[in-house]
């Protein structure tokens, strides 16, 4: 049998264990596995565009396990009532190829997201820094806020949104976490003086939120929203400022804000600073960029994590998603002996009216497990 997370068993998983903690978690897998680099059969992921979103498949695995993520794009589905990005993920084994986790990867991947970025930021950010602009207040934003406040100490963030709604959102969620945030009426008057940046806006557009007037000697960038082609937020001269980190280079190229850059233009995967093989900041007055598009083996190490917290705790479901047979090369006899005293008697089964089998795009999905 598969086991299985849905949403409501990873929420339970986050309100027990503790956002905190979680977050926590997730950035120690990410940063072990970035250890293992090396080990690892990588591809930039597959990506299905259109006019209003994307769809994208981001697998990855090492010789024990193979990974994959399910994930779209979809910046206008606020009209449907639905989140900008959902997600759901596998974890099979290498040597049967058996799927041993499914698992939802909408709450997971906001989670890896932000622990990524942290990860990142211990790296390449300033010691003791204590304030963090977050430009972009959606979904992801307050998942950030908490991830620099619990790994790196941040505990006054100045925010900016084009959305009111979204800022009062973001400063209700993080009101619970004895953190200072102070709104602001621009990106510009929201970066002043600030350690950290990090865009983390949704529209798919090539967008210049960040310029170079706007940075200041020794900050630390966390671009999160640039993260698909003709999507970007960081002026092309504000990468020309100081070192620019990605995740996996041949996709950060393409997707990332680097991606109006030159081939040529120089940038360092992050694996290889975490491994001390690379210096990260060299200076206080160092403007460094985290130039983050979000890479597989970051769903690798949370899908990992949350497979392994759900057994420790004993939460979760099974799927029957694979046959179990007595012998495994009649899958035929699966189906059961009565089918061919069914063919036999002549009944059929008609298809499925397209009238209840059609469901409407501006419903919310249902998955039947």
């Amino acid at each position: 049998m598969t086991h299985y997370l849905s949403a409501e068993r990873v929420a339970e998983i986050i309100q027990k264990r503790g956002i905190g903690a979680c977050i926590t978690g997730v950035a120690s897998y990410i940063n072990q596995d970035f250890l293992r680099w090396n080990s690892f059969d990588k591809c930039a992921r597959v990506a299905n565009h259109s006019d209003v979103g994307v769809i994208e498949l981001m697998p990855i695995a090492d010789d024990k396990s193979y990974a994959f993520k399910y994930v779209n794009g979809h910046p206008s589905n606020y009209r449907f009532n639905l989140p900008t990005v959902m997600a759901f993920g596998v974890l099979a084994d290498v040597e049967t190829g058996v799927p041993e986790l499914v698992s939802e990867l909408t709450l997971t991947t906001a989670i890896r997201t932000a622990a990524m970025s942290a990860v990142a930021a211990r790296a390449l950010a300033r010691d003791n820094c204590k304030s963090m602009a977050i430009i972009g207040n959606g979904a992801q934003s307050d998942f950030q806020a908490l991830a620099f406040h619990y790994l790196l100490g941040v505990d006054t963030f100045h925010l900016y949104d084009i959305d009111s709604a979204a800022t009062d959102k973001l400063e209700a969620n993080l009101a619970r976490f004895g953190v200072t945030t102070k709104r602001f009426s621009s990106a510009k008057e929201a970066v002043k003086g600030v350690d950290i940046i990090t865009t983390v806006t949704a529209d798919k557009t090539n967008a210049t939120i960040i310029t170079p007037d706007m940075v200041e000697p020794g900050m630390h960038i966390n671009g999160v929203g640039g993260d698909c082609p003709g999507k970007t937020e960081i002026h092309g001269d504000v990468l020309r400022m100081g070192p620019v980190f990605c995740e996996f280079e041949p996709q950060s190229r393409i997707e990332g804000d680097m991606q109006q850059m030159p081939a040529d233009f120089p940038v360092t995967e992050l694996w290889t600073v975490l491994a001390g093989k690379v210096a990260g900041r060299t200076s206080e007055a160092q403007v460094t960029i985290f130039d983050s598009v979000g890479f597989a083996l970051e769903d690798y190490s949370a899908l990992r994590f949350m497979r392994d917290v759900a057994l420790e705790m004993g939460l979760g479901e099974t799927l029957s998603l694979i046959p179990a047979m007595d012998n495994p090369k009649n899958l035929f006899g699966f189906i059961g002996e009565d089918v061919a005293q069914t063919v036999a008697n002549g009944a059929t089964a008609g298809p499925t009216s397209a009238a209840t089998s059609v469901t409407s795009a501006r419903s919310t999905p249902a998955f039947v497990v």
